[in-house]
């Protein structure tokens, strides 16, 4: 075995994110609130001593991943694969402008234009796959990424079928989840961990983001 593991960051928080708006492959930055969620979280993830960082190429993401760069002394490399899900015509709108204009779509939150789960999870999973691949024995990879894509990509690499994706809760903006490759394939160490219980404002499907009680 090789032990390596890689630890799904999401991003701090953006105003869009406060907003409910759907982000998406839009290139939102990171508010006050979501500058100083990185800052807070990459210290704590700097003990975890990283091996390597990359990160999504839009600024939400990638400006997380330069927190823990300053840090650890490591440049983060960026991946367009791991973009959030594309929202087509969505991007930019509130969750009750979409209700509102596409409730059939909304229901199945399917984006006209948009793009499909499977797509997003393939193409995340993949991309972690890849750079996991560069580690040495041992090594530890953060993936600063979004909501979506991130639990989408975790959903793959798990091996669960697509009907149980939805089994897999939100992550707050800059919580991670940790995975650990075993003999069987990769498993799921920490979810959403790093803050207490908080909103998941994301582009995930309403059911995974929803604050319930």
């Amino acid at each position: 075995m090789s032990n390596r593991r890689i630890v799904c960051w999401r991003h701090g928080q953006t105003l869009w994110n406060v907003e409910h708006r759907f982000q998406g492959h839009s290139d939102i930055v990171l508010d006050e609130v979501g500058v100083a969620q990185a800052n807070r979280a990459a210290a704590l993830l700097a003990a975890l001593r990283p091996s390597m960082i990359v990160s999504s190429d839009l600024r939400r993401a990638h400006d997380t991943a330069s927190a823990l760069g300053r840090l650890t002394g490591l440049d983060p490399y960026t991946d367009k694969d791991l973009r959030e899900r594309g929202g087509g015509e969505w991007e930019g709108l509130t969750r009750d402008e979409i209700a509102a204009r596409w409730p059939q779509e909304f229901a199945s939150w399917d984006a006209p234009g948009g793009e499909h789960v499977v797509e997003v999870a393939d193409r995340v999973a993949a991309a972690m796959r890849r750079w996991a691949g560069e580690l040495a024995p041992g090594g530890l990879l953060v993936v600063a990424s979004h909501g979506a894509a991130l639990r989408l990509g975790i959903a793959r690499l798990l091996g669960l079928p697509e009907e149980l994706w939805s089994a897999l809760g939100g992550l707050g903006n800059c919580s991670w989840s940790v995975l650990e490759e075993g003999r069987k394939g990769w498993r799921l160490l920490e979810h959403n961990a790093g803050t207490l219980p908080e909103p998941v404002y994301s582009d995930d499907i309403p059911e995974a983001a929803e604050d319930r009680p």
